[in-house]
C-alpha cells in the first residue's frame, strides 16, 4: 500500500502553507516538523483514505501508521493516530508493545503525543486497565514524553470519573517533575478528573499546593469555582 502513502504525502504537499506552517511553530520550544496543513484538512486526508486501507486489517495498517510516524511530519502523525484509533475495538493485549513502542521512537513533541495518547492509547487502557501499571513506570521514564503520557492516558477517562485512585498515584510521581510539559499534563489530568470529582481534586490540591509547580496547579483548577480558585491560588 505505498502507493496509499504516497497519494497521502502527496496531497499534505498541496495542501500546504507557510502560514500555517509558522502558526503551528509558534505553539513548540523544541524544534517541529510540519507540512502546513490545518486539522481539518488533515482529518478529511485521513478519512478519504483510511477506507482504502480498512481491508488490510489491524496489523497491515499499524505497520502504515508506523510509516507515518517515522516521517516525522507532525500531520503525518495526525493521520496515524487517527488510523489506529479506529481500530479501538479490535485492539488486543499485545498492541500496547507497539503503542510503547511508537512512542518512544516517534513522538518528539507535546502535540504527537497527546493524540497517540488521549484517543489510540487511552482507549487501549480502558479496555485494559490493567495496564495502568505501565503507565505508573512511564511516571519514573528519562523520556519526558513517557512522563507526560502517564497522565494524558487517562485525561478521557478522567473526563468519564473513571481511575481516580490511579490518577493520585500518577500524579504523585509526577508532582514535583521540573518539566513544564509535564507539569501541564498532570496539571490538565487534575482538571478533567475535577468534573466528576471536584471536591476530591480540590482536597488534592490543597494538600499538595506547596510542593506543586504554578504551572501545574493552574491547569489543575481550571474548572473549579471562582471561591475554590481563590482558595488555592492564596498562599
Amino acid at each position: 500500500m505505498k502507493s496509499v502513502l504516497d497519494s497521502v504525502r502527496t496531497e499534505l504537499a498541496q495542501a500546504a502553507d507557510e502560514k500555517t506552517r509558522s502558526a503551528y511553530k509558534r505553539y513548540f520550544k523544541e524544534e517541529v516538523v510540519f507540512y502546513g496543513v490545518t486539522s481539518a484538512v488533515v482529518n478529511n486526508i485521513a478519512k478519504k483514505y483510511y477506507d482504502q486501507v480498512k481491508p488490510l486489517g489491524k496489523a497491515g495498517v499499524f505497520a502504515l501508521c508506523e510509516e507515518l510516524l517515522k516521517s516525522n511530519y507532525s500531520e503525518e502523525a495526525m493521520i496515524a493516530c487517527e488510523w489506529s484509533y479506529r481500530f479501538h475495538n479490535y485492539y488486543e493485549i499485545g498492541d500496547f508493545s507497539v503503542f510503547e513502542r511508537w512512542l518512544t521512537r516517534y513522538v518528539n513533541n507535546w502535540a504527537k503525543c497527546d493524540i497517540l495518547c488521549n484517543h489510540t492509547v487511552g482507549s487501549f487502557v480502558e479496555k485494559y486497565p490493567q495496564f495502568i501499571e505501565r503507565l505508573k513506570d512511564w511516571t519514573k521514564s528519562d523520556n519526558r514524553w513517557l512522563r507526560r503520557a502517564s497522565a494524558v492516558t487517562l485525561i478521557i477517562p478522567a473526563k468519564k470519573g473513571q481511575f481516580l485512585n490511579d490518577i493520585f498515584e500518577i500524579v504523585d510521581s509526577l508532582l514535583q517533575d521540573k518539566d513544564d510539559l509535564v507539569q501541564k499534563g498532570y496539571g490538565w489530568l487534575l482538571k478533567d478528573a475535577s468534573i466528576k470529582h471536584c471536591p476530591e481534586i480540590f482536597g488534592y490540591v490543597m494538600k499538595n499546593k506547596q510542593q506543586m509547580p504554578r504551572t501545574a496547579l493552574r491547569y489543575a483548577i481550571e474548572r473549579m469555582p471562582a471561591e475554590l480558585k481563590k482558595q488555592a491560588m492564596g498562599k
